[in-house]
């Protein structure tokens, strides 16, 4: 079993399914029950996905044997802070956790990054959400002070590339 992870448009079908898939767990969690569909609906919609394409972003997929598995967002902050983006939507399909998606993910997105010119990338995220700190504290991500008032964000981390 192999991983790919490839530049891919946010709104492809596959994309669109892996937004689904996270935005299901992350809800899921968040409201400790399952989000329904019009529920998962409401929380894409107007969600600023459209950011993550040339030349404000790029949005990743990654395949596990052929098969979506995993997906990742690179959002460039903009003017007020050049050099600077964030990573979101990291999601990894939880019969492929374990198996090196996450790090090869942080790993595109990292390159995508430097091919914007970016310096710093950085992410805000849940308590909640334990697999994604992990999975970020593995690869140089460190808790910072707050950088936004994101209305779920418990946890802010950065990592100069």
């Amino acid at each position: 079993m192999t991983w790919t992870v490839t530049p891919e448009r946010y709104d492809t079908a596959d994309a669109t399914r892996l937004r689904r898939d996270y935005y299901d767990e992350v809800a899921s969690r968040y409201w400790q029950r399952p989000a329904t569909g019009a529920e998962i609906d409401e929380g894409l919609k107007d969600d600023g996905v459209e950011l993550l394409a040339a030349p404000t972003g790029a949005f990743l997929v990654g395949r596990y044997d052929g098969k979506p598995a995993a997906c990742a967002g690179l959002r460039l902050v903009g003017p007020g802070a050049p050099g600077v983006a964030e990573v979101t939507r990291v999601y990894v399909a939880p019969a492929a956790r374990g198996t090196g998606g996450g790090a090869l993910l942080l790993k595109a997105l990292e390159e995508a990054a430097r091919e914007y010119g970016v310096e710093l990338l950085r992410l805000d995220t849940r308590n909640d959400l334990v697999e994604a700190r992990a999975l970020y504290t593995r690869h140089g991500y460190e808790e910072v002070p707050a950088f936004n008032e994101g209305e779920y964000a418990e946890h802010w981390y950065a990592k100069r590339i």
